[in-house]
Formats: C-alpha cells, sequence, structure tokens
C-alpha cells in the first residue's frame, strides 16, 4: 500500500510533460545555448553526487576547531550531554533547570551522533553538529528532488546549487542547533506535497504520501509547529488559489494523519506525564506565544525587517531575484511558480507579524526563493533587466564576500590580535573571484556567473571557519576558562563554581556538575573547600569571579577571615553583550 500507485505516478509524469510541453520553442532554443558547465554537471545520475561533495567542501571546515558558540547552541549540547548522563530521554534539562522550548528531536539526534561515535557524553562539540550538517546537506539533495518534480535537471540542480551556497544554511550547518534539521524536514514534506498537487487526483499517491506525513512529523519532533505551519498554509493556499480540494486526496488524509500520530504521540503522551503538563504550559504558552506577543530575549523587530535582513543572510540567492524579478512575473501563469509562491509568501507573512524576530526564522522558505530564481535562471530573462538592476545586483552580491574580508582583517586588531594569515588570503581570494562575478552579473550572463559565484563561496566560508573564526582567542573565553582549569597542578578531581560568568558554552567543557553562584556564595564554597569541609582528599575546590564581582567576592572572603589565592586570570571579550571581561581564578583544598 505504501509503495505505490500506478496511476498516481502515471498523473506525476502527465504533469511534468505537459508542463515540459508548455515551454515556448524561443526557451527551449534558449536552453540549449545555456554554459556548457552545466550541461556538463546537471545529470539526474551525476547532479547529487556534485552537490554532496560541494556541501562537504561548504560545511565541514571549522566544525571541529570552532569552540561552542553561545548561547543557544551549547544549551542544546549541554541538555543532549545531560540525557546521557542520567539515562532520562525523554525530558530535557539544563543543568536543574527543566528546557521545555523545543521537542526532543533535536536532542536524540545529537544522543544518537554520540552514541554511534562512540564518545556518549563525553563527546566534544562537534559530535552534537553532526546532525546539522547531515540536515543541511539533506536539504540541499531535497530542494533538487523538490525541483525536478516541476524543472528539469538544470533547473533544480541551479535551485539546489543557490541553497547550497546560501550564508544562512552555512552558519546554520555549522551550529548544533535545529534549524538545519528542520529546513530537511521541511523540504521533504514540501517536495512530497508538489507531486500530490501536481498530480491533481483523488486518489491517494501512496510513496509521497508516506514522505509527507513522515516529514510532517519528524520536523514536529524537532521544532514543533513551524512546519506545521508552512506546509498547512501551502496547502490552504494552493486550495484557495485553484479553488479545488479534491487533490487532497492524494495526501491519503485519514491514513497520514493516522502514521503522524503514530510518530509523534509517544513522546507528547511522555513528557506530559513526565512533567504533569509543564512541558506544553512553557513551550507554547511562554516559549511561543510569549515570542508572538512580544520581542522575546530582545530580538524584537518591526515587520518587514525579516525583507531587509534576507538580501545578506540568504547570500546570494537575492542578488539573482534582483535581476530576474520581472522574468518570474511573467512565469506566473506556469503551476510550479504558484506553489512556490504559496509555500513563499503566506509563510513569511506571519514572519513578518510576529513581535520576535531571528534570521533563521524564515529559513523554511529560503528554498522556494532559490527555485523561483533557478526558474528564470535558464532563460534570457535576465538580460532584459535594466542595467541599473543589474548593477544593483552586483553591488548586492559583493557585499557579503567584502564585509567578511573586511572582518578578518579589522576584528583581530580590534581585539589586539593578528589577522590568520590563510584567513586573510582565502577571503582576499573569495573578494577577487566575487569581482570576477560580478562582470557576469551586469552583463545578465547569470549561469555562467554561477561557478564563480560558488568559488567564493566557498574561499569565503573556508578562509573564515577554518582559519580566522578559531584564530579570535580573545572571544573564546569558555575554552581558555575550561583550558586553564584543567591545567591547575595538584588537583585528582576539580569542583568549580564562577561567579558573574554564566555562559552556557562554560557549563558545557567544564561539567554539568559546574555551580553557578553569587559572589559571595562562591566565597563560602572555596572557604569549605579551604577548610576540607566536606571535600574529599585530592579534591580542588576552584572559583572563577568576574571582574566586576570580585569586591563582593574579596568582602565574603575577609568576612569569612579566609585568605585568597588567586592563581589566575582570563581576560577576553564577551560576544553576548560585547563587554570586555577578567576572569580571576582562584582554588583551595588539593593533595595535602
Amino acid at each position: 500500500m505504501f509503495f505505490g500507485s500506478v496511476e498516481g505516478l502515471k498523473a506525476i509524469m502527465s504533469a511534468q510533460m505537459n508542463l515540459a510541453m508548455s515551454l515556448s520553442e524561443d526557451e527551449v532554443e534558449k536552453s540549449d545555448q545555456q554554459a556548457i558547465w552545466l550541461r556538463l554537471v546537471a545529470r539526474d545520475w551525476l547532479a547529487p553526487i556534485i552537490l554532496l561533495l560541494l556541501c562537504l567542501c561548504l560545511y565541514l571546515p571549522g566544525l571541529t576547531s570552532v569552540p561552542p558558540l553561545d548561547r543557544d547552541e551549547p544549551r542544546f549540547a549541554q541538555a543532549s550531554k545531560q540525557m546521557m548522563e542520567t539515562g532520562n530521554y525523554v525530558s530535557i534539562h539544563y543543568q536543574e533547570l527543566a528546557r521545555n522550548k523545543k521537542p526532543i528531536g533535536i536532542y536524540w539526534a545529537q544522543v544518537g551522533a554520540a552514541k554511534l561515535l562512540g564518545y556518549g557524553e563525553h563527546a566534544p562539540i562537534w559530535v552534537y553538529r553532526l546532525p546539522s550538517v547531515i540536515g543541511a546537506i539533506a536539504a540541499v539533495l531535497l530542494t533538487y528532488w523538490t525541483g525536478r518534480a516541476f524543472f528539469r535537471e538544470q533547473e533544480a540542480f541551479l535551485g539546489a546549487l543557490l541553497v547550497a551556497l546560501a550564508l544562512i544554511l552555512n552558519v546554520e550547518a555549522h551550529l548544533a542547533k535545529t534549524d538545519a534539521a528542520l529546513l530537511a524536514c521541511v523540504m521533504l514534506s514540501q517536495g512530497a506535497l508538489v507531486r500530490v498537487w501536481m498530480a491533481q487526483q483523488s486518489k491517494a499517491l501512496w510513496s509521497p504520501a508516506v514522505l509527507f506525513w513522515v516529514g510532517l512529523a519528524l520536523g514536529t519532533l524537532i521544532k514543533g509547529p513551524i512546519i506545521l505551519m508552512v506546509c498547512g498554509l501551502t496547502i490552504l493556499s494552493l486550495s484557495v488559489w485553484e479553488r479545488r480540494v479534491s487533490w487532497l486526496g492524494g495526501l491519503a488524509p485519514i491514513s497520514g494523519f493516522l502514521l503522524f500520530l503514530a510518530l509523534v504521540t509517544p513522546w507528547l503522551v511522555a513528557i506530559y506525564i513526565e512533567t504533569n503538563g509543564a512541558f506544553f504550559q512553557d513551550a507554547l504558552g511562554a516559549d511561543l506565544w510569549g515570542k508572538v506577543g512580544t520581542g522575546r530575549e530582545a530580538h524584537g523587530a518591526p515587520p518587514l525587517t525579516h525583507l531587509l535582513i534576507s538580501f545578506v543572510i540568504f547570500w546570494p540567492i537575492p542578488s539573482f531575484l534582483l535581476v530576474i524579478f520581472n522574468g518570474i512575473r511573467q512565469e506566473l501563469n506556469q503551476i510550479c511558480y504558484r506553489f512556490l509562491l504559496c509555500w513563499l509568501i503566506p509563510s513569511w507573512i506571519i514572519f513578518e507579524l510576529v513581535s520576535t524576530k531571528l534570521p533563521h526564522y524564515t529559513l523554511p522558505m529560503m528554498p522556494a526563493l532559490a527555485l523561483l530564481a533557478a526558474g528564470v535562471l535558464t532563460t534570457d530573462r535576465a538580460k532584459q533587466a535594466g542595467i541599473y538592476w543589474r548593477y544593483a545586483s552586483a553591488f548586492l552580491f559583493l557585499l557579503v564576500p567584502l564585509g567578511i574580508f573586511i572582518a578578518v582583517v579589522v576584528g583581530p586588531l580590534l581585539l589586539d590580535l593578528w589577522p590568520s594569515p590563510p584567513g586573510v588570503v582565502l577571503c582576499g581570494l573569495a573578494v577577487i573571484a566575487a569581482l570576477s562575478a560580478t562582470r557576469k552579473l551586469i552583463a545578465g550572463e547569470l549561469v555562467g556567473a554561477l561557478p564563480t559565484v560558488g568559488a567564493s563561496a566557498l574561499l569565503m566560508f573556508v578562509g573564515f571557519w577554518a582559519f580566522s573564526g578559531p584564530a579570535l582567542s580573545t572571544i573564546w573565553i569558555s575554552s581558555r576558562l575550561a583550558e586553564a582549569v584543567e591545567q591547575l597542578p595538584g588537583c585528582e578531581r576539580k569542583d568549580v563554581a564562577t561567579a558573574g560568568f554564566y555562559e552556557p558554552s562554560f557549563v558545557f567543557l567544564q561539567g554539568t556538575q559546574t555551580k553557578l553562584l553569587g559572589a559571595e556564595a562562591a566565597a563560602r564554597f572555596l572557604a569549605d573547600g579551604s577548610q576540607r569541609t566536606g571535600v574529599s582528599k585530592g579534591t580542588c575546590r576552584i572559583v572563577l569571579v568576574e571582574g566586576r564581582q570580585l569586591d563582593r567576592f574579596d568582602a565574603e572572603a575577609l568576612r569569612l577571615g579566609m585568605k585568597t589565592s588567586e592563581v589566575s586570570t582570563v581576560s577576553g571579550l564577551n560576544i553576548n553583550g560585547g563587554k570586555a571581561l577578567l576572569i580571576h581564578i582562584f582554588s583551595a583544598g588539593g593533595a595535602t
């Protein structure tokens, strides 16, 4: 039942053939004049391999060398670590606090990666990032699969290529968070949905229907209702636009919904019992609804903010869209563009109206923009754009490589560091490649510009993640603190507390038992260690005191009659808030 309706497959093939025949003879002739490179690589047997290799080159550099990036990433990783430490794989905790924000999916994926590789709870941060890397790669390959539902090989490849090069996806692939994995689930469901919609039949199409509901269930377990909103609004908008709902029978709605419930309900029931309903109160009430109504965590912004920042974070897609915008308008009579617009516009409007705005919120709609651009790239529409639009496109494209080059040169100097020579060279070459690409963008040769665009992206991302980013030692305070604690002599075991520096990255690196205390409590904690009250032989008590807490710490130590001995200091810049920090390290106890 789940593997196929012959009639459904015939209907899909018929729809694709009808779409291909609808292309004008002029467009077919122009498509035959495409760049040689595209004709060589854009083949169904080769394109996924090319995309996979490109993704590995884009997403793997820096994965092991960049320390945990505060604050969301180490919170996710720490919660996954605690699951393995406690053996509780139902509820989610960050130290003693219940983390009732996101569902269980990404934590299970991170735990699976740590256990499959044999690290367990001792896994370094790069292991927790692997689900994001896999999710980003899957999203790119599924973009190609989605594009093949209504485009030829060339257009589908171009759409997937633009997604792979996108700045925001590259960032998410390097972070142990939910969003890259969520995008893969969205692409699985949307790719299946478009096949059902193009078939336009009331009979169940079991293969795409099963993929649709499985993607929906996995996305729900990863990030809750976001995927339900994106796919649901797509279905609603298509039905309203076409004024018919009979095609929804292809989704096998009753059987599919039961499959969805079978995949999602067990954990929902388990977490309800485990937390006595608190998870849903916090996740849906405090977290989700709070973000809708107010700008949470200082991330409030007015409508159209997502549109403005998309010109940067979706790089290089906006540069191509700017030139071919009128071309897309001329293609709206084709059913594929209707699907993409119904995918893109309704959810985008919702995110613009939500008070809290973070750059990654609109990531599930980014492939729709890439496919919109790809459908017109192989035509001659770009050359119909005015010269000013072409120059604007070139400027927009150059903005990101040039900005990152300036950042890798000037940023270290502002932090009293030397720029990383390999990073500067690679990012400088990325700017040169970008300048070469702008000439073709201005000439309207968009397909011909893409290899150089890809080279610019590859040089830029490798230069930043593999060299310049890890070399910014001033901002990696947590990793230097953990190293300083590890190097303290005479301690078989270490009990660590911190006052004033509470970043999740330090908790992840130092360990779950790290105590986050106020200045006075930290002094009492150290005093107990110096008096060996309740402290086993060979155990050091170590306290980290941020400079602004030092006076209160010293005053409490004086009241307790304890003479403090500073063993080390670590200074740096906290990227969360931009404050300069000086952290003092004190130790008591040891093998005496």
